[in-house]
């Protein structure tokens, strides 16, 4: 095979050296939107304490609709891998030119929600008349990012469905570079910029959003991938394709939705149900899953692709090979990240400039969540395998079963028993075992097999 056709050859092989190839650009990519989160966390840690406190909840509620475009990311990811593995390029940027204008109809959608309803959500989640006022203006301006976060996920699904997500690289460096700059100044009034406290870490948010999508398009044009696929050649609606991305992304923006739903739930029973410390508490575990899961989830995607492409070249019999391959790098990372958070959890916790009393209240917690970790490692490749083949609504099944139980837990635990935060924790347990449970039995049961989009 000539060099042309193999560079022109869209489908993958099954082999570790592939794997880590495509998975490394997608877990630098993953980063960037938590260490948004984190670095947002850090300065308003250092800012005051109550602001660390409100930006558990904000920074759920906003990951409501962040979790809402990784699921049309990830329907039109197994779309493009599909066509990818079969070699059809032309279909490839009608699909995604399809998917921008989905997503920033929903982004739309998503800043009148927060405008008219969220106030009604933060007046029965935070008793404090002053928390919630400052809750509510920071969410009326973060939520004006979404439209930049979603074509940036929209690029990351093109990018990771032709196997290119190494051009993920540059985006995600201006937008965290960004992020810390723009935090920094805006937040304690540096460089002759106003303090603007908890809403300046709003601002910052949306600049970088900004920036990482508008870096990331200007690769793309310059690296011919636009001319490649034909982005953007014919902006009309095309029905039938648009509803072959609702169709198969709608089960997973469900999934992706109610999941993040009911961990602000969970928050929200925190809030109801503890001190601001605790909440402060729950806030840095959830930077901790952000931060120390981000390899898990690149490994997530890169089933996603994976999966769909191979079986795009008819190899549906080694599907779980593949799988097997991907679970055992993803776990062995984890193991290595859970190791590094029991050996050094006050090391972690320090840099969020808390009492003494925090970080003794958290390192148990942070010894709950690092076993998750490792569960989740295995868990999500799983169940990312089961979108990548074609099967979204068995995984809206499994996420809605999965978070049924979760919620009942966390209920009884937090506000019916008023049982600690680190009992409360604990449902991450259960929640992974219940969503590798039925995502393995699901692949191994092999109704999978046949399945067109």
């Amino acid at each position: 095979m000539s060099a042309a056709a193999q560079h022109n050859d869209l489908r993958l092989e099954i082999s570790y050296r592939q794997i880590m190839k495509m998975a490394w650009p997608i877990s630098f990519a993953i980063l960037v939107p938590q260490l948004n989160f984190i670095t947002n966390n850090i300065f308003l840690g250092h800012y005051n304490s109550n602001a660390l406190a409100i930006a558990g909840i904000t920074g759920v509620y906003y990951l409501i609709f962040a979790a809402i475009g990784y699921g049309l990311n990830n329907g039109l990811q197994a779309l493009i891998a599909r066509r990818a593995g079969e070699n059809r390029p032309e279909e490839i940027g009608k699909l995604f030119t399809q998917a921008i204008g989905i997503a920033l109809g929903i982004a739309a959608v998503g800043i009148l929600l927060t405008w008219f309803v969220a106030p009604a959500i933060l007046e029965f989640s935070l008793p404090d008349e002053q928390l919630r006022k400052e809750a509510t203006t920071f969410l009326k301006i973060r939520i004006w990012g979404l439209p930049f976060l979603y074509i940036y996920q929209m690029r990351n699904a093109l990018l990771v469905g032709t196997n290119q997500s190494r051009f993920l690289v540059a985006g995600t460096l201006a937008e965290a570079a960004s992020n810390v700059v723009f935090d920094y100044v805006l937040i304690f009034g540096k460089w002759g910029f106003p303090e603007l406290g908890f809403n300046g870490a709003a601002i910052a948010s949306i600049i970088a959003e900004f920036l990482g999508m508008a870096v990331v398009f200007i690769v793309i044009h310059f690296k011919g991938i636009g001319k490649r696929f034909s982005l953007f050649s014919n902006m009309h609606y095309d029905a039938e394709r648009s509803k072959l991305i609702l169709v198969q992304s709608s089960p997973l923006i469900f999934q992706h939705a109610i999941s993040i739903i009911s961990w602000e739930f969970f928050y929200i029973l925190i809030a109801r149900n503890s001190s601001v410390t605790g909440m402060a508490i729950s806030n840095t575990m959830r930077n901790i899953f952000g931060l120390f899961g981000i390899f898990s989830w690149a490994f997530a995607a890169t089933a996603n692709a994976m999966v769909s492409n191979i079986i795009g070249q008819g190899l549906q019999e080694r599907v779980i090979e593949l799988i097997k391959k991907i679970v055992t790098i993803s776990t062995g990372i984890a193991l290595f990240t859970a190791l590094l958070l029991n050996i050094f959890p006050g090391l972690f916790l320090s840099i969020y400039g808390q009492s003494e009393l925090f970080t003794a209240e958290a390192i148990p917690v942070v010894r709950v969540v690092s076993v998750a970790l490792v569960m989740m490692s295995f868990s999500t490749v799983w169940l990312n395998s089961v979108t990548g083949t074609g099967n979204t609504r068995v995984n809206l099944l499994i996420e809605f079963i999965t978070i049924v139980i979760y919620s009942i837990y966390v209920y009884l635990v937090l506000e019916r028993y008023k049982l600690s935060i680190v009992a409360g924790w604990l449902s991450e347990w259960l929640y992974w075992t219940c969503m590798f449970s039925m995502s393995y039995l699901y692949i191994k049961s092999g109704r999978w097999k046949g399945k067109v989009i």
